[in-house]
């Protein structure tokens, strides 16, 4: 009798536990994450009423690979220009709760006297939300669509984005075992280095070889890449110092910027799922109640402190971001619990063995507590701020109600200088971490191997040109960018003493430049200082004139913009999102707006000349969507179908007047059994009006509206009719009919 592996019959008792548990608390309605939580205690050695999981080493592996996908399919939602756009109110509410609840949770552990790693991770572990958890609160209590609720969305997005920042932190903290302030921001330094440089390297390769491989991708293909794009992130990002789940994120936030991205995402949920749902399952393995009952009071005590702390520091947040004080109440009030992140950090102390024992199985317990109660504190919200506003003195509440009209930020317009130094510093910054990893990987890799296959001084000669060949793009865009840009126009025009500092700053990226290639020049050869900037010189000049670099500089820069825009302009194709000039047109009173075709409107099919919106209406179709085509500038001779989805533009009544002819047919008043299709046969006799007459000619289909299905032969041969076929004495007419239909013909 064959033996079953101890790992596979481990991943059963997992899977059955997880079965179980989750159908029992999607009944009970709480959230899932909970029940797997349950399931690992149940299925750990803490619990000896059943079996336990022998090969605890693997299982703490597969869920090392759940935190993978989990980050990965986090990526898959986040976006730059997301990011970008939730605004200043999420930003600082963010900012103010991450360093307030770190700050909490190092003072709680110190004041247990807890050893200083063990505080640390501690302030990291209760300073995010749970984005998984306030959504399904927010659904279950109906508050999805409130504003308050889209603002904590937007601090949710953050939060989990700079968790993932501060996981790479507490790695670096934990593997050096230093806190000084110049380690950290070396650390910070890297952080940012590999970020632009992976993002900007991954959006410009990778869109092209989903691209190139298209027609060779199925949902199989196209899984097995995104994983390996995936995994082989994470191994560069181990083996450059980082934790693997920062890879992962970092992929999927890459891919996020596909059009593939929304069809990566629904291919990986059902991997994630099932390696998310181990990873939670190997939580809750470590939850030991002995452990728990030695250390209610510090659960008692963090508990606390992540309810009031969070509520406190979100609602001074919002507030200081220009909200009013409800709306800031609302907020704190919904982020009151702690959730995945508090356990991947955890986890990620226990691997890196720099966490006491006791830490995860509290963090464990608090985490079930704030998310048991998590519906509750939304719910408090409301009378929470109706008690404290009746007790706040008049000057508090005059003070908060000017600052929420007066105080509220506001678009305003940059300034010229402001708008212009921030774009010079974003390309110099992001063009010069691209020329330094061409140098570092140059020298690493292709320096050796020249000079090995070319020895002499030729071979450091090659090396150089070939560097800075590659440099040389980079170098270009930092010194030309934005010196024809409208900022630096207008600044150049309006005032003379603007030309000095403008000149300056064009100056300063020469020598940006300038250092670059000095550097590469300086390592392979041993000339003097003046040769070697006199050859900066000319490489810079070489550099400007050359047509050859600007052309490859604009083709990389025109490549790497159409891919990170390709997903929005995807979207805009197929209407699923409005093409840019539709703001501009609000200045002139129009709009653009999308009507969907009904199925049975009265008037679909026929061609816009014969319908005549614009005369009608004063409405002009600019494109109809139809499935995955798109049809711009249709013509008097393309036709509305039904299904189809219109972009429409014209003013507001016009719009509306349109509106309302998109309504589909009145539903006949009719009895469906009236309606329904019989078959019957009918037999021709010598006196039947069809006989001698053709299938066309005896007007069955056109008079009758009956079918004739087949014609049987006194033999007993069934024949296919065709319009020429003879009906004979004595053949069966096998017809298709209404009821009503097909009995008028059998009177006949």
């Amino acid at each position: 009798m064959s033996e079953i592996a101890p790992l596979i019959a481990d991943l059963a008792l997992i899977l059955i536990c997880a079965g179980v548990m989750t159908l029992l608390f999607k009944r009970l309605g709480q959230p899932l994450v909970l029940g797997y939580i349950v399931a690992g205690f149940l299925a750990s050695p803490h619990f000896g009423l059943l079996p336990s999981v022998v090969d605890t080493a693997n299982v703490h592996i597969w869920s090392d690979i759940g935190v993978i996908f989990l980050l990965f399919a986090l990526g898959l939602e986040f976006s730059v220009k997301k990011i970008m756009k939730v605004g200043g109110p999420a930003i600082l509410a963010a900012m103010t709760i991450i360093i307030g609840m770190i700050f909490t949770g190092f003072t709680v552990g110190s004041a247990f006297g807890w050893k200083k790693m063990d505080a640390i991770f501690l302030g990291g572990m209760i300073a995010m939300s749970s984005t998984t958890i306030i959504y399904k609160a927010f659904e279950d209590l109906g508050l999805a669509k409130k504003q308050f609720a889209s603002l904590v969305m937007s601090i949710l997005i953050l939060e989990d984005i700079l968790a993932v920042v501060l996981m790479v932190l507490l790695s670096t903290m934990a593997v050096s075992s230093s806190f000084e302030g110049g380690e950290l921001l070396m650390s910070i330094g890297k952080l940012v280095f590999f970020l632009v440089l992976w993002f900007v390297v991954g959006i410009y390769l990778i869109p092209l070889l989903l691209k190139k491989a298209r027609k060779l991708m199925n949902d199989e293909t196209l899984l097995v890449v995104s994983l390996g794009l995936c995994f082989g992130m994470v191994v560069i990002a181990a083996k450059t110092g980082f934790s693997a789940a920062f890879g992962a994120f970092i992929m999927g936030s890459i891919l996020a910027e596909t059009v593939e991205a929304e069809h990566i995402e629904h291919l990986v949920k059902p991997v994630k799922d099932l390696f998310g749902a181990i990873f939670f399952v190997s939580v809750g393995m470590m939850v030991d109640p002995a452990m728990i009952g030695k250390y209610w009071l510090p659960i008692l005590v963090i508990t606390l402190a992540v309810i009031c702390g969070q509520a406190l520091f979100a609602t001074v947040g919002v507030l200081l971001s220009g909200k009013p004080l409800k709306t800031a109440i609302q907020c704190g009030f919904s982020l009151t619990q702690i959730g995945e992140f508090a356990f991947i950090i955890a986890t990620l102390g226990v691997s890196l063995k720099v966490t006491s024992d006791f830490l995860y199985p509290i963090v464990v317990a608090v985490s079930v507590i704030t998310i048991f109660i998590t519906p509750y504190m939304i719910k408090l919200a409301e009378p929470a701020y109706n008690a404290l506003y009746k007790v706040l003195p008049s000057k508090w509440k005059l003070f908060l109600d000017n600052y929420n009209t007066g105080g509220a930020p506001t678009e305003s317009r940059k300034s010229p200088w402001r708008a212009y130094v921030t774009a010079i510093i974003k390309v110099t910054l992001i063009y010069g971490i691209i020329c330094l990893a061409i140098v570092l990987l140059s020298f690493k890799f292709l320096v050796p191997l020249l000079v090995r296959v070319i020895p002499g001084v030729w071979g450091d000669v090659v090396a150089a040109v070939v560097t800075l060949a590659l440099m040389a793009p980079f170098l270009r865009s930092i010194i030309i960018k934005k010196n024809h840009s409208p900022e630096f126009k207008q600044l150049w025009e309006e005032n003379r003493a603007n030309k000095v500092p403008l000149v300056g700053t064009i100056v300063v990226r020469v020598a940006v430049v300038m250092a670059f290639i000095m550097y590469v020049l300086g390592r392979l050869f041993h000339i003097s200082v003046l040769l070697i900037i006199l050859l900066a010189f000319a490489a810079v000049a070489l550099i400007l004139v050359s047509r050859f670099t600007r052309r490859n500089s604009q083709r990389l820069e025109k490549t790497f913009m159409a891919n990170l825009n390709s997903r929005e302009r995807q979207a805009e194709y197929l209407g699923e999102k409005q093409p840019e000039y539709a703001d501009e047109l609000l200045s002139k009173d129009l709009h653009l707006a999308d009507f969907d075709i009904p199925q049975d409107v009265e008037w679909a099919g026929e061609p816009l000349s014969s319908l005549n919106f614009g005369k009608r209406f004063g409405v002009h179709v600019v494109s109809i969507l139809r499935g995955g085509r798109r049809i711009n500038i249709p013509g008097p001779r393309d036709r509305v179908f039904p299904a189809d989805k219109l972009q429409v533009i014209g003013t507001d009544k016009a719009l509306e007047a349109f509106g309302a002819i998109i309504v589909p047919s009145p539903a006949a008043d009719e009895d469906p059994d009236t309606k329904a299709m019989q078959l019957r046969c009918v037999k021709v006799g010598e006196d039947s009006p069809f006989l001698d007459k053709t299938v066309k000619d005896s007007g069955l289909r056109s008079h009758y509206r009956c079918l004739v299905a087949g014609i049987e032969k006194p033999d007993g041969t069934l024949h296919s009719p065709e319009a020429a076929s003879l009906i004979a004495s004595g053949d069966t007419l096998w017809l298709v009919g209404e009821d009503k239909d097909l009995e008028t013909v059998e009177n006949l």
